[in-house]
């Protein structure tokens, strides 16, 4: 079983993201179930969702404490909380933000894509919600859903103006990993 643990604030979109895993997952044969956890329901509150993935049916309903990916949607919450605790030993996290971010020390085998998904989203959809260009980032990352999967994904949730802007931030965060990785 994989599991990914998603760190962002209330209204930036990380239900929109789990639900997209979850079905880019699903599309391609695999279990997944998408979910949020959160306290009082404000804008702007910090929360997490969370996805597992497996081949047989997901049973499991906790929170994840032990996650194999991490997507920071929200870079300032790595000031106030310990977005890594029990990333796994080879455990791999995508970041929304720039170069520059100040990152904790990591294990030997963890990796870090920072990616500049609000930049990306506000030059293609209009708002700074990099959820979109974050999961295009993770795709490419990971190597576990494919890029044409992700765009029907995003096909089926959003339409008109906001689904070409949507596909096109995942198509700029797959290329900008895919990039890093050569690179």
């Amino acid at each position: 079983m994989k599991e990914i643990r998603i760190h962002a604030r209330a209204g930036q979109g990380a239900i929109t993201t789990a639900a997209l895993l979850g079905f880019g997952y699903f599309n391609e044969g695999k279990y997944a179930y998408a979910f949020p956890n959160f306290g009082a329901a404000r804008m702007g509150a910090p929360m997490n969702a969370f996805v597992r993935v497996d081949s047989d049916p997901v049973r499991l309903r906790s929170q994840i404490y032990e996650p194999d990916y991490v997507i920071i949607v929200d870079p300032t919450l790595m000031r106030g909380f310990n977005c890594f605790s029990g990333l796994k030993e080879n455990g791999l996290a995508v970041i929304n933000g720039k170069n520059d971010l100040e990152l904790p020390k990591l294990k030997a085998k963890q990796k870090v894509f920072v990616v500049p998904a609000s930049e990306i989203a506000l030059k293609n959809i209009g708002r700074p919600l990099g959820n979109t260009a974050l999961i295009g980032a993770f795709a490419a990352a990971t190597g576990e859903l494919k890029l044409e999967n992700l765009i029907e994904v995003v096909k089926k949730r959003f339409s008109g103006k906001a689904q070409a802007g949507n596909i096109q931030a995942v198509k700029e965060g797959f290329e900008f990993v895919k990039n890093k990785l050569k690179g």
